[in-house]
């Protein structure tokens, strides 16, 4: 049995952009994810950071299924979601879950809590058993650390931590083996963000699930993720575990990530190098030819980096990085255009 649960192989996703007066014509393609290849281990975390338009959620989307991919592969334990459909796709759904963004529009304002989380187990055809479905519900809530007067309650009677929690205690009721976290703690203040990410750890260590969490804040990432994916543009430019990704960034992009992160020591602060990134991100109905990071690139080189995409490449042991001057850069050897002390 392979030791990866879910294997992306050049998943695109691209929305059609139409015109006409029926918007019969297609003139075009948003290309939101193109090309993307990753692999997912049992058991483990894979963590995908990048701006906000870079592809991350409709990557989450598209291999749950809740996308059809333009084209590619999704392999969730050996099988292919892309090309599954009807009652077959219905039953590798139950296995895959996920976790929304924003608790209080991904829950009914008029369902109760114990009218959402036992939605899935009938929907699936999941037995209730001597205690009914009421039962299954106290397990889930006292799961996720919620009291059993919780069932009876509606979603506006809840903060917004505990409603991500519901959110949460749904997600795992029909246990899944892989869980997608949209943005988990995004919309939750600071004070509630590390109890969620605890609460997501110890069901992970309690359920064996897997996780797929998707993130703009890097400290999150990195405290949550054994591999760490970056996105930009609708690829991805660097891929490694944790650790090494955080000490020693190769590609451009995640240098600059890094090194706007603040460091809470004022003289190292002040000492530090910044990458400043200059223009907007491109849209990805027209990217840049080449590297599509060349146009905001403080590392460009004339010719290869504007007319030849660079492709994922192993610089190091489980380290792929899609930059042509990686190496040079990571020797300093090629020095950032424009770049400033903090």
């Amino acid at each position: 049995m392979s030791d990866a649960l879910l294997e992306v192989d050049d998943l695109a996703v691209h929305f059609p952009i139409v015109r006409g007066i029926v918007r019969d014509r297609v003139v075009g393609h948003v290309k939101a994810v193109d090309g993307v290849s990753l692999s997912v281990r049992r058991g483990s975390t894979y963590g995908l950071v990048g701006e906000s338009g870079c592809g991350k959620s409709t990557l989450g989307r598209a291999v749950l299924r809740l996308l059809r991919p333009t084209r590619g592969r999704v392999l969730f334990d050996g099988q292919d979601v892309a090309a599954l459909s009807g009652e077959r796709l219905r039953r590798a759904r139950s296995r895959m879950q996920m976790i929304f963004q924003d608790p209080m529009s991904s829950l009914d304002p008029r369902q109760s809590v114990e009218a959402a989380l036992s939605e899935p187990l009938k929907a699936h055809g999941v037995t209730a058993g001597s205690g009914g479905y009421g039962a299954r519900v106290r397990e889930l809530l006292d799961q996720v650390g919620l009291p059993a007067s919780a069932a009876g309650r509606f979603p506006h009677e809840f903060s917004g931590g505990q409603r991500q929690r519901i959110g949460i205690a749904r997600a795992v009721a029909l246990r899944p083996e892989l869980v997608v976290a949209d943005e988990p703690v995004s919309a939750l203040d600071v004070s509630v963000q590390a109890q969620v990410v605890n609460l997501l750890e110890e069901l992970q260590d309690a359920l064996g699930l897997t996780y797929v969490v998707i993130a703009h804040d890097l400290a999150v990432v990195r405290h949550v993720s054994d591999v760490v994916g970056v996105m930009y543009l609708g690829g991805l430019v660097e891929e490694a575990d944790s650790d090494t990704l955080y000490a020693a960034p190769r590609h451009p992009y995640t240098l600059a990530l890094m090194s706007a992160i603040p460091v809470p020591d004022p003289e190292v602060e002040d000492r530090r190098e910044r990458i400043l990134l200059t223009g907007d991100l491109p849209s990805p109905a027209d990217p840049p030819a080449g590297c599509r990071f060349s146009t905001r690139c403080p590392f460009v080189q004339p010719g290869r980096c504007t007319s030849e995409r660079p492709g994922l490449r192993e610089v190091a042991p489980g380290h792929r990085v899609a930059c042509h001057y990686a190496e040079e850069i990571a020797a300093g050897t090629i020095r950032p255009k424009e770049s400033t002390a903090a």
